[in-house]
């Protein structure tokens, strides 16, 4: 802490202490029943400049005080709480000497109550005389210099207290994720979905490639893991004869940090027996283009200056036919195996020991075509080897009926049509455990009762994930994951501030 900083943080409490001799009370609790200010601007419309409102009641609000202006016998100050900001005008004749003197030792920062008419100063400007003032909480700590506010994207971050504070479209960010989570609800509810819970700890991290966190029960003496995925349970109560579950929940994977990845994010996924992932890629498209028509106002929106078209109908490529179109590679290269993993390998994708065609495939779409697909385009027909819990597609089982679907060149959602064959999952989780060699994400034990549940009969069904924080950047046009999670995880600071 610099010694300015460090100044002007006792000052501040120099003042605190100040108030608190006078009798002032510097963290009451008993300001009751203030109004939210979105209420009472709507009253004022009509009033003109240097006019009252006429048999106006008295008015109750309560925030943080944002910009003041003292003068000798009058001030002027913003008070801003949840749902808006209107200006203070505070009177030493009206609200007495001694008020009027405890008043002018008040800061920006500090929470306070209002009782008073609603008026228009000559300028215009909508207004509350205060007739009552009362501190609720004293502000230790100044806010960011008005005019530039908090623009260090670190700090802000770091300090999402003081982000949502002084910057009001950090708020609508996150009012607008709330009702983004709000319609997902609605629209899975409204077409006989049923949301659930399942467990966040598990014995045995399934339902996605990751590496997990780890943690210890010692109550039952054994090791637990935060979830990477919910995939496994939510299937497990297909078996149990649910027909339409969802759920939105927190996931956690220990992996690293990047403007597209958050060890602890927020997904969607929901399951539909006796469905494919052609009825989910349909639903995927209603969805999310009725939620940028609700969110945004439109279909046609824009990421970070790019247009993006949301309105149906949506392309949609096999994996191949987009290495091809969009990737520009040779489609007879595609056929002949040995040039595929040369190709990955020219291209300075480093292959596992044990990685075949499909996984040089699906490298070298990350690599030459995923950035490009900016509308959003379902890919399909992805490889049988990276694809462990998918189906196989009956007339070509190299590949599965599997999509992903891409925006602005990122991935928003994963779905296929659900393998439910207990003989051939217990195959491809052996493979692939046989396989892991040093990879972390994929975890050495098999998951049995998974495959038990199988056995007892899972029905047809078709599954999805959808990454609500990518889904909210788009719907925000917001650069970075860490612009539509409250708080993201950081380094930590590294020196006391």
């Amino acid at each position: 802490m610099d010694k300015q900083q460090s100044n002007i943080l006792k000052a501040r409490r120099d003042k605190a202490k100040t108030l608190a001799e006078a009798g002032v009370k510097l963290f009451s609790n008993d300001f009751k029943a203030p109004q939210p200010i979105r209420e009472i601007l709507p009253r004022g419309e009509a009033l003109a400049a240097e006019s009252h409102e006429k048999d106006g009641g008295s008015y109750r609000v309560a925030g943080r005080i944002m910009s003041m202006r003292k003068f000798g016998k009058a001030a002027f100050f913003h008070l801003q709480d949840e749902s808006g900001r209107i200006q203070i005008y505070v009177r030493r004749d009206l609200v007495g000497d001694e008020k009027y003197k405890i008043f002018k030792k008040w800061d920006v920062g500090d929470i306070v109550g209002v009782e008073g008419k609603l008026f228009r100063t000559k300028t215009g400007e909508l207004s509350i005389e205060a007739s009552r003032l009362q501190m609720i909480t004293k502000s230790l700590r100044p806010l960011p210099e008005k005019f530039h506010g908090l623009t260090d994207v670190e700090t802000r971050y770091r300090q999402r207290y003081v982000d949502l504070i002084v910057n009001p479209e950090v708020r609508d960010t996150f009012r607008r994720r709330v009702e983004i989570i709000r319609l997902i609800r609605e629209f899975l509810t409204n077409r006989g979905f049923m949301e659930v819970e399942t467990p966040m700890m598990q014995a045995i991290p399934g339902g996605a490639t990751a590496r997990p966190f780890k943690t210890y029960h010692n109550a039952l003496g054994m090791e637990l893991y935060l979830r990477i995925a919910p995939e496994l349970y939510l299937k497990r109560l297909l078996v149990g004869g649910f027909e339409k579950v969802f759920e939105i929940n927190r996931n956690f994977r220990n992996e690293g940090l990047s403007t597209r990845h958050n060890p602890e994010f927020t997904m969607l996924e929901f399951y539909q027996a006796y469905a494919t992932y052609h009825d989910l890629m349909d639903l995927t498209e209603e969805m999310i283009s009725w939620l940028a028509a609700e969110v945004c106002g439109s279909m046609e929106i824009t990421y970070q200056g790019m247009p993006v078209n949301l309105a149906p109908p949506w392309r949609r490529l096999t994996m191949e036919e987009a290495l091809v179109e969009v990737g520009g590679l040779d489609a007879d290269l595609l056929k002949d195996d040995a040039a595929v993993m040369a190709l990955a390998r020219d291209r300075g994708i480093e292959l596992q020991p044990g990685a075949g065609p499909g996984k040089a495939k699906t490298e070298l779409f990350e690599l030459l075509v995923e950035e490009k697909l900016v509308d959003p385009t379902f890919i399909t027909s992805y490889p049988t080897e990276v694809s462990p819990l998918a189906r196989r597609n009956e007339e070509d089982p190299s590949v599965t009926d599997r999509f992903e679907l891409f925006i602005t060149g990122r991935e928003i959602a994963n779905a296929f049509s659900e393998l439910n064959d207990p003989i051939d999952q217990l195959q491809r989780f052996e493979k692939q455990i046989a396989e892991r060699g040093d990879d972390v994400e994929i975890h050495p034990i098999l998951d049995q009762d998974y495959v038990r549940a199988l056995e007892y009969g899972m029905p047809a069904a078709a599954g999805e994930g959808i990454g609500i924080d990518r889904l909210v950047m788009l719907l925000t046009d917001s650069p970075s994951i860490r612009d539509v999670i409250l708080f993201p995880h950081l380094k930590p600071e590294s020196r006391e501030k």
